[in-house]
């Protein structure tokens, strides 16, 4: 299984240079998204396979959706991508996790980096991918 994170060399506080990178260029990112409205057009490029063919990627209304939970309207954000939502509490796990192991030395054993857990997130994404295209499921475009 592959390793993640800082062996025991340092002090906890040099050893969470990495999460707390990470968490400020998020806070950034969202403080961004919160601030410049991508509901209004032109602050932010479109998403290119939807340009260049009208269908929806899996990122497609994660900047809406991040806008949205900014704001404090839930129902808004699992409209705009019901995947990405359900995932954000996951993905904070595994911040919390990373950053936990950081502070006390020892590196973090990456389940995303497990063939088995992989494919599963792979196909989830896929299949996602595949059915918010399809007409019955217009619940799941942004």
């Amino acid at each position: 299984m592959a390793q993640v994170g800082a062996g025991p060399s340092g002090s906890p506080a040099r050893r969470l240079r990495g999460p707390l990178a990470v968490l400020a260029a998020a806070g950034a990112a969202v403080l961004l998204v919160a601030t410049v409205d991508p509901h209004e057009s032109g602050h932010y490029p479109p998403c290119p396979l939807l340009a260049a063919t009208g269908l929806y990627c899996p990122g497609c209304g994660a900047l809406r959706m991040i806008h949205s939970l900014a704001h404090g309207d839930l129902a808004a954000a699992f409209g705009r991508n019901p995947l990405l939502f359900v995932l954000l509490p996951f993905l904070g796990y595994l911040w919390v996790r990373w950053a936990v192991l950081s502070a006390r030395g020892r590196p973090m054993a990456s389940l995303l980096l497990r063939p088995g857990v992989a494919y599963v997130l792979v196909g989830v994404v896929v299949v996602y991918w595949v059915v918010r295209n399809l007409p019955f499921a217009s619940a799941l475009a942004p």
